[in-house]
């Protein structure tokens, strides 16, 4: 991790958006990609295959399955899939529409999902989330990924190219395990989502990482705290709200076993991910409730400097109210006053001013208001 103190992080969050900006304003243009599988082996399919043609493939045989991705889908590709799929009205509707939280429905055979994976950018202190539509069916999974700037590096549109998922910053083997393949399109999609939990830890670790530099801020007495604290939070709990979703989609999947007939070996995926996900929830959960501690802590010691501040501006006050009483005093334009006309009358006047000034400094020194 950086030393995130030594500049901004407000800066640096605005001229990162503002770089995404430049890059988002040149479209490109991705092709999506499509596997075939027979066997538990994978087989290339032919170039620019249709998606009504790979689904055709898919279905001439209970030993295929065809899996697709979308690294940014059109419009015309969402057409085509809604035609191909013969997609519920609602459904293309969803698959239009990115920004939703995760969730599960069933149309028919058809399973769509809408799951959020996350990665960490740490010079901005920053979480940045990936939206991906999934549709599964008997021998076929479709990937949408609905967040472009993905594309480049860590997106899931490399997810059959290599032999490790690097949108979740895995370090397991997806689409080359032949077992798993042959277990069918359930099988990829509890991989999946195994993927993107584990792709939660790093996130983890970073917030983490900012936690401990907060708290060392706050006792620091660092004025600018209390804005990170704020940001921080603010990703912590976009954090929970994917994680939380996602377990509803995970009690959805786990409920479908009976009904479904999903297979014993595909339960102990999905239980594992459950599990994983159980534990990041939990730590996700411990950061938030810590992020608000700190902000009570955080709220104390600043009321607690400013009533010190208070003090001092109240002793300071009471020492320059004393000679100025006196001066005010003697300076109102009066013939018939004592002292008046005394020769030692100013140098006493003088002297009772710096008295009760030292007076009253000595004073609020030993009660520690100075």
């Amino acid at each position: 991790m950086t030393n995130r103190q030594s500049a901004h992080p407000s800066a640096r969050r605005a001229a990162m958006f503002r770089q995404r900006g430049a890059s988002d304003s040149a479209p490109r243009t991705v092709s999506p990609r499509t596997r075939y599988v027979i066997d538990g082996k994978l087989t290339p399919a032919p170039e620019h295959v249709s998606v009504a043609d790979s689904l055709a493939f898919a279905s001439g045989d209970s030993n295929r399955m065809v899996l697709t991705v979308f690294p940014r889908p059109s419009a015309d590709d969402v057409e085509s899939i809604a035609a191909a799929w013969e997609l519920h009205p609602l459904l293309v509707e969803d698959l239009r529409n990115a920004g939703q939280r995760p969730k599960l429905e069933r149309y028919g055979d058809v399973v769509f999902l809408v799951v959020r994976a996350a990665r960490y950018l740490d010079d901005i202190e920053d979480v940045d989330f990936a939206e991906f539509h999934v549709l599964m069916r008997p021998n076929a999974i479709t990937v949408l990924c609905q967040d472009d700037r993905w594309i480049d590096g860590q997106e899931i549109g490399r997810l059959y190219e290599n032999s490790r998922d690097t949108v979740a910053h895995g370090d397991f083997t997806l689409l080359d395990d032949a077992h798993l393949l042959g277990l069918g399109p359930e099988a990829v999609l509890y991989r999946l989502l195994d993927a993107i939990v584990d792709g939660y830890q790093p996130v983890l670790r970073g917030l983490g990482v900012d936690q401990e530099q907060i708290e060392t801020q706050v006792f620091s007495g660092d004025s600018a705290v209390t804005e990170r604290i704020y940001r921080l939070s603010q990703e912590v709990i976009e954090l929970q709200h994917a994680t939380t979703s996602l377990q509803d989609v995970v009690a959805s999947l786990r409920g479908g076993f009976e009904r479904y007939a999903i297979q014993e070996s595909l339960r102990a995926y999905l239980q594992d991910v459950d599990d994983h996900l159980t534990r990041v929830t939990t730590r996700v959960l411990e950061l938030r409730e810590a992020l608000a501690q700190i902000l009570s802590v955080n709220a104390t010691l600043v009321a607690q400097r400013q009533n010190e501040d208070m003090k001092k501006i109240s002793g300071w006050a009471a020492i320059l109210f004393a000679p100025t009483l006196i001066g005010a005093i003697y300076g109102m334009n009066f013939d018939a006053m004592p002292e008046l006309h005394w020769r030692f009358g100013y140098p006493l006047a003088l002297a009772a001013m710096v008295g009760l000034a030292v007076t009253l400094h000595v004073i609020f020194k030993r009660k520690k208001w100075m």
